[in-house]
């Protein structure tokens, strides 16, 4: 695998059995880790019939993680919705970020571990208006997808 990619469901706290077919690695409010349907192996490239298509045009060597969180929130002005991310949550995904670029000999680095909000910028891959993630509901003071995907990159390199 070459990259993680990082994701809100944009729905509940709770893993649906939709959002399970979409990513590899899902993460309720609590912090509680939900296996996704695709395993992580259909996504090795060339991405195999039935993967998690998670990202456009961004799938095979990706692995796919997404909190569950943000369903009915606005970017502009922002509201984090009924279902804010919660830093439980954030913690929870720069472990298991952590976790995965150890075991598959993955870097931390901008191209490698990123949110899906970085794609476009980072990768060049035109994506349609992806904001997850450029605001942290848990901590206003983090603004932006490069702000939010810095943080989450520095919070996982120093769990390795």
């Amino acid at each position: 695998m070459d990259r993680i990619i990082c994701h809100w469901t944009a729905g509940a706290h709770k893993a649906s059995e939709f959002d399970r077919s979409h990513y590899h690695i899902l993460i309720e409010a609590d912090g509680k880790l939900v296996r996704g349907i695709p395993s992580i192996k259909l996504n090795e490239a060339p991405a195999k019939k039935g993967y998690a298509a998670h990202t456009l045009n961004c799938n095979s060597g990706s692995i796919g993680v997404s909190l569950c969180c943000m369903g009915g929130s606005t970017e502009s002005p922002f509201d984090p919705g009924i279902y804010p991310m919660t830093g439980q949550q954030f913690d929870a995904l720069t472990s298991v970020v952590a976790d995965l670029c150890r075991h598959y000999s993955i870097p931390i680095k901008d191209t490698t571990v990123l949110s899906h909000a970085e794609v476009q910028n980072n990768l060049g891959i035109q994506q349609r208006g992806k904001w997850d993630f450029t605001r942290l509901a848990f901590d206003p003071s983090v603004k932006g997808a490069k702000a939010c995907g810095d943080k989450l990159r520095a919070e996982a390199k120093a769990k390795l």
